[in-house]
């Protein structure tokens, strides 16, 4: 196996983790969570949206045939239950772990106005307060914003708008957060982590990475936060190391403890491609969700299918 990252924090990679049946594809991975019981779920821009495994790969069950059209993003809830967010709908789902619809916000193909601030155009991801179950959505390609709710979906109030400054967004790409309540925005072109409390007041911001765009805070211990950054290399510096795309490991105060990755894109085992959902299981197992049919498209169509999901086993 190749290995990544030193000491406590040094995970192996598993080569074709995840088996499929016989004529399926992810085609690309937008998002992938865990439930309690360490069964891993791929929120997929294939023909089965959502597709479940064991922890050891093997196939489960699939469901949302039909339903999206572009899985974003899925926030597993304590109550196992899911949130699923397709900014190609412009809809969050609230669903149960067989893909029953409890609530859906957002109406199905029709977004609201170009940055107008109301949900949802585009939205992204999904965040639960883990004292009151209020949840927040942040709307991030065609409005800048961050919504909160009630558990059962009414809306509260909304925060944000398009900028470089506090409380201003370029993308507000994925959301957390913390033991404590604090809520964490992945501003993605702002190549920053932005930090909020429960009402939406800005506190402070985390600057030092590589376009964030998965974002995942273990809960337990002392709180690592996980960052799939897609990375910064452009032009001249498409071959340069130290810019992404990887997996960055921090502490809750945004300090660096490791970085997976973080060689020039490719598919070789070991390197990324466009890291774009990320979650841990109940052993510290990391698992990556990756767009990588859309980021090699961006200069030419792909005539294979990429990979897009990988697995790195804890081993330190």
């Amino acid at each position: 196996m190749v290995a990544l990252g030193t000491a406590r924090f040094t995970y192996e990679v598993a080569e074709g983790w995840g088996k499929l049946p016989d004529g399926w594809t992810f085609k690309e991975c937008g998002g992938v969570g865990v439930d309690s019981k360490d069964n891993v779920y791929v929120f997929n821009r294939g023909e089965h949206p959502m597709i479940i495994f064991d922890r050891e790969g093997n196939f489960l069950r699939s469901w949302g045939e039909g339903v999206y059209p572009r899985a974003h993003g899925i926030t597993m809830s304590p109550d196992d239950t899911i949130f699923c967010t397709d900014d190609g709908d412009h809809t969050v789902r609230k669903v149960t772990l067989d893909g029953k619809e409890l609530f859906k916000l957002g109406i199905s193909g029709k977004p609201v106005p170009f940055m107008s601030g109301d949900p949802f155009n585009r939205c992204t991801h999904v965040a639960i307060d883990p004292h009151t179950a209020e949840f927040y959505v942040s709307d991030g390609y065609g409005n800048a914003r961050v919504h909160k709710y009630t558990p059962d979906g009414k809306l509260l109030f909304s925060w944000g708008e398009s900028g470089t400054g506090p409380s201003q967004f370029n993308i507000a790409h994925n959301i957390a957060t913390d033991k404590d309540g604090w809520v964490y925005v992945a501003d993605r072109e702002n190549h920053r982590i932005q930090i909020f409390d429960s009402k939406g007041k800005f506190e402070t911001q985390w600057t030092n990475m590589a376009r964030p765009c998965g974002l995942y805070i273990d809960k337990s211990g002392d709180q690592r936060v996980y960052v799939g950054e897609l990375g910064v290399c452009i032009g001249s510096n498409a071959k340069a190391v130290g810019l992404g795309p990887r997996i960055g490991i921090m502490d809750i105060k945004g300090n660096y403890l490791a970085k997976l990755g973080d060689v020039p894109e490719s598919e070789a085992v070991g390197s990324f491609l466009a890291p774009h959902g990320v979650c841990i299981d109940s052993r510290g197992d990391i698992y990556v969700a990756e767009v990588s049919w859309t980021h090699l498209s961006h200069t030419k169509v792909p005539t294979h299918q990429p990979r897009s999901l990988q697995k790195l086993v804890l081993t330190g």
